[in-house]
């Protein structure tokens, strides 16, 4: 075999995200119409996702403002909030003989979250916890480290280009790019989407598309 791990990003990849942004639109008081397109004009320029609230709200305070939603109660995670795809595919990974590892730029309390809704792995870590945020190259080497599995052997899925499937494959992974998402249907159009190993509009696929790889193929 010639992939031994496939690991996760987790926003539009596992998660859907829709119900998070609009309910800060919400929050805010902002039309939903509005902050969407506010992020999409973000995302379109390469920014970073929490300059929209900068956008809307100027002088906002994101670290106090999640504070205080925290207190109210915010659901960082819903069962709703899982693509249909993704449970499947990871039981459907395992059966196949797959080991699973869930490395993102969330907080703790999204891992937490989603091993609450059964999402299981063998190896689950986030910025939060390393002190390091993708597209960092020591995020993707702690990764390698903690699974103990080479680089090669590696495929990771993402919805991002810049921060995932191209610092994936400079880090000898195997670079998995999934268009859904903002984020995703923005960078498909991108040159650098032809980069990545392989290209799926849906994770149902991914397994199948895995089992074709030729032994040793892997990203580079």
């Amino acid at each position: 075999m010639a992939i031994e791990l496939v690991a996760f990003d987790v926003g539009e990849v596992l998660v859907d995200e829709t119900r998070m942004w609009g309910e800060w639109a919400d929050w805010l008081g902002i039309s939903r119409l509005t902050f969407f397109a506010a992020l999409g004009a973000v995302i379109a320029k390469g920014r970073h996702h929490g300059e929209v609230f900068e956008r809307v709200r100027p002088g906002f305070d994101l670290a106090a403002a999640r504070a205080i939603r925290q207190r109210q109660g915010w659901s960082v995670l819903e069962p709703g909030d899982l693509y249909p795809d993704a449970a499947p595919c990871l039981k459907r990974l395992r059966s196949l003989g797959y080991r699973i590892a869930i490395a993102a730029n969330q907080p703790r309390r999204m891992m937490t979250a989603l091993s609450g809704l059964g999402i299981d792995a063998d190896l689950m870590a986030c910025s939060e916890e390393w002190g390091i945020e993708k597209p960092s190259p020591e995020f993707f080497s702690r990764m390698v480290e903690a699974a103990g599995v080479p680089a090669a052997r590696i495929a990771y899925v993402g919805d991002r280009i810049d921060n995932d499937v191209l610092p994936a494959k400079r880090a000898g992974m195997l670079g998995v790019f999934l268009r859904r998402g903002p984020w995703g249907v923005l960078h498909a159009s991108s040159a650098d989407a032809a980069r990545a190993d392989l290209r799926l509009d849906s994770l149902d696929a991914l397994p199948d598309a895995l089992s074709r790889l030729p032994e040793g193929g892997g990203g580079s």
